[in-house]
């Protein structure tokens, strides 16, 4: 990585958190955290991260879903990556949420426990991907 970058960690669990921050941080990225919805939103429109890992169940069931609706609505983090890192898939195995559906628009979908390799690699890939010269957005290539 020529530039370092951010990545905003938005997660209830602090062992969670600091688990993945050394994770993030011993891969050359600077990490930053909230344990909330309403912070990580402040916190994101505040340092602009590249990448935010976000959590769907906080302070209330949903509340991840909600937060990752609002930021869409704000230009400056309207096509900002965002991997939705649940145990929801593991809670609910019939759960499926297409990237492509449109209403939780994120860029990835991964099940809690998370595995670091596959969360490393696609970490990798969408700041690359936001920070490709060519122009393409990250935003714009979902996957699920």
């Amino acid at each position: 990585m020529s530039e370092t970058k951010t990545v905003l960690i938005i997660d209830d669990d602090p062992d969670y958190v600091t688990a993945i921050e050394a994770l993030l941080q011993s891969s050359g990225y600077q990490v930053r955290s909230a344990c909330n919805g309403r912070e990580g939103l402040h916190l994101a429109r505040t340092i602009r991260p590249d990448l935010i890992l976000l959590d769907v169940m906080m302070t209330e069931r949903t509340e991840g879903f909600f937060m990752l609706q609002e930021a869409r609505r704000i230009p400056e983090l309207s096509q900002t990556p965002v991997i939705v890192i649940s145990s929801i898939y593991t809670d609910q195995p019939n759960f499926r949420v297409s990237p492509e559906a449109g209403w939780l628009p994120a860029s990835l979908f991964l099940p809690k426990p998370v595995d670091p390799a596959r969360l490393l690699a696609e970490v990798r890939r969408l700041t690359e991907a936001a920070a490709d010269p060519i122009g393409h957005s990250a935003a714009g290539r979902r996957e699920s």
